[in-house]
């Protein structure tokens, strides 16, 4: 498989559709406890109600201790309706004690230390040593995941193991960037139910593995 035409072909693709709502963060204020946050809420919930809810957090939070003098219910109402926000608003709360207990006041910058923390699983760890700290990291989600055995690159059943193939196959020159063009990718074009394999710019590199309808 052509990875290296594929990653050319799609970087350029993607540059016109919306920016996945941590990158933008990112490209807004360049700040890892941002960054952090922003990804801990935009775990299953999509990238418009994240963005809603980020905003109105931020409009509050602007440090780690605005964030500790909070309630768990107004951190609740304020990222309402993200994805489990009650657990969320939970772990939010959390988070300054651990970092100042474990990390002495700063967030970690490796996926290691980044799991430690409450409410951070390997996907939200990858994504914030890659996209804050702008070091060598592959967060792989749903998208990632489907849309890499869909090319036949890999065959793999679940994200943890398409993560550890990915670190001995995928050259490390893509590894901060692959997440964002496929989660673009995969929500404009390569969606996970009938895909638009007819306008799809990378089709005669993909295998089209268990894809059953496609537009």
């Amino acid at each position: 498989m052509k990875i290296d035409n594929i990653y050319r072909i799609l970087k350029k693709e993607v540059k016109s559709y919306k920016v996945p709502i941590v990158d933008l963060v990112q490209i807004q204020t360049k700040n890892p406890f941002k960054v952090l946050l922003a990804t801990i809420l935009s775990a299953r919930t999509k990238d418009e109600t994240t963005t809603q809810a980020a905003k109105r957090l931020f409009s509050k939070v602007k440090s780690m201790k605005s964030l500790s003098n909070l309630t768990v219910k107004q951190i609740e109402k304020l990222i309402f309706p993200v994805g489990f926000y009650k657990n969320k608003a939970k772990f939010l709360k959390q988070l300054p004690v651990v970092i100042k207990e474990e990390f002495g006041g700063k967030i970690p910058s490796t996926v290691d230390e980044l799991v430690k923390l409450p409410g951070v699983g390997r996907k939200t760890a990858n994504l914030v040593v890659a996209v804050a700290f702008n070091k060598h990291a592959i967060c792989v989600d749903v998208h990632v995941h489907r849309i890499m055995n869909r090319f036949g690159y890999l065959k793999t059943k679940t994200p943890f193991e398409t993560e550890m193939k990915l670190r001995e196959k995928l050259p490390k020159k893509y590894w901060k960037t692959i997440n964002s063009i496929l989660v673009a990718f995969g929500q404009n074009l390569c969606t996970p139910v009938s895909p638009y394999c007819s306008k799809c710019p990378v089709r005669k590199y993909c295998d089209r593995v268990n894809v059953k309808k496609s537009r």
